[in-house]
């Protein structure tokens, strides 16, 4: 008999260290033959790509799915069943790790992924997979900067629509949480950050990290996901809980009344998976998070190399709020030949090297390269090769046209 393979599902805002993390639990899987599967909201899937480069996974040995142009939350849900399906076929894996993109809430992928292991119960069939655990991962230095010191998300005037609000879902529906960058922050910035995350989710173990490194035991076949315990282990649920204990033990013939906005339309379901009675969060997936958080992706592609200084000088200035997250390559004039990742997280920003172009290569290899890996041949320019510039921008409200004419002029 098949045994049920475990998910781990990473989640967390855009920059925090998600990708990271997944690429420290593939260099250290302790015997695990893990399937990963990437989502991304735009239309090129650069955390996917980044994996691949490494060569831990890949898409040609079926380890490596990327999911994009969409959440998982929401538009690529069939997809997510699809791809979840396709992998316990192969009987090739004994463990999946989905990466979420930065704007997914994980309620909607834990319904998804229970949902299917519903269907197997329900048809008498052995259970194939099962979520073992949802890790948060959260960015000190980003909570500590952006959302003064996480007490943002502690307001009770946010909006739906607000980051913030997404933010606190993240944090709100896990069991484990990797507090990461931790060295970029005070130990006062740290403690009050800390605070704040255990006001939002008390029952959560709270891991602070660098670089996400962390023991995999801790995220790995925990067995500590649990649908009901997830829902109802928030901070603001406990509270509820606790002032509805009261209220019951000075008058127990006080009737509840419940707090669905839609409770004059039909019957009160509270209690059941994914609705959050009394919340301030309230989502409609089918329209899809991107345009639900006013966040938009778009790719700035181009075959020629950049101008080194100016493009420090561009990366050096400060950026507007409203860009939440870059991230792609690049190369320069004064070094053809060395391609470069360039990713920005808030007020961080890294530049790294990612390796020699396949254009550096003896023709031979070239070809033997590209025959094995047709998406590549589909980019592989006569003059260029597969040099190109190519950088994923994410953000809110954010002048497309502006950054395009910047860039242009490096």
């Amino acid at each position: 008999m098949q045994k049920s393979i475990p998910i781990t599902l990473l989640t967390g805002y855009l920059g925090s260290g998600k990708t990271t993390l997944l690429n420290y639990i593939l260099n250290n899987q302790e015997g695990y033959k893990i399937a990963v599967i990437v989502n991304d909201i735009g239309e090129v899937n650069i955390d996917a790509s980044k994996i691949a480069k490494d060569g831990i996974v890949n898409s040609k040995d079926d380890s490596l799915v990327p999911l994009q142009n969409g959440c998982i939350c929401c538009t690529l849900k069939t997809d997510l069943l699809e791809q979840l399906q396709d992998i316990i076929e192969t009987k090739k894996f004994d463990y999946i790790v989905i990466e979420a993109s930065g704007i997914c809430e994980p309620i909607p992928i834990a319904q998804t992924i229970t949902a299917l292991e519903d269907a197997y119960l329900q048809y008498n069939m052995p259970k194939l997979c099962y979520l073992d655990s949802i890790v948060s991962v959260v960015d000190a230095k980003r909570l500590s900067d952006e959302f003064n010191q996480g007490e943002n998300l502690l307001n009770d005037k946010i909006d739906e629509e607000d980051i913030e609000n997404l933010i606190i879902q993240q944090i709100e529906f896990c069991d484990t949480i990797i507090l990461n960058k931790i060295d970029e922050v005070t130990k006062e910035e740290l403690a009050s950050v800390t605070d704040v995350i255990k006001a939002l989710q008390p029952s959560a173990e709270i891991i602070p990290t660098n670089y996400s490194k962390v023991e995999l035991s801790k995220i790995l076949e925990t067995h500590k996901f649990n649908f009901d315990k997830a829902a109802t282990s928030s901070g603001w649920y406990s509270s509820l809980e606790n002032e509805t204990n009261l209220s019951s033990a000075s008058d127990d013939e006080e009737e509840h009344e419940c707090s669905c906005e839609n409770k004059d339309e039909h019957e009160c379901h509270c209690h059941e998976k994914g609705h959050e009675c009394g919340h301030h969060h309230h989502h409609h997936h089918d329209e899809g998070e991107v345009e639900e958080y006013g966040i938009s992706t778009f790719v700035y592609y181009r075959r020629e190399p950049m101008d080194r200084k100016k493009f420090y000088e561009y990366i050096g200035k400060p950026w507007p709020k409203k860009i939440i997250r870059v991230k792609g390559i690049t190369y320069f004039t004064d070094e053809k030949e060395m391609s470069y990742m360039f990713e920005q997280a808030g007020t961080l920003k890294d530049l790294t090297e990612a390796g020699l172009w396949l254009a550096e290569e003896d023709p031979k290899f070239q070809q033997e390269v590209l025959k094995a890996n047709p998406d590549l041949e589909k980019d592989w320019d006569p003059f260029y090769k597969d040099r190109m510039v190519k950088l994923v921008f994410i953000g809110k409200n954010i002048d497309k046209k502006e950054i395009f004419k910047e860039l242009d002029e490096i």
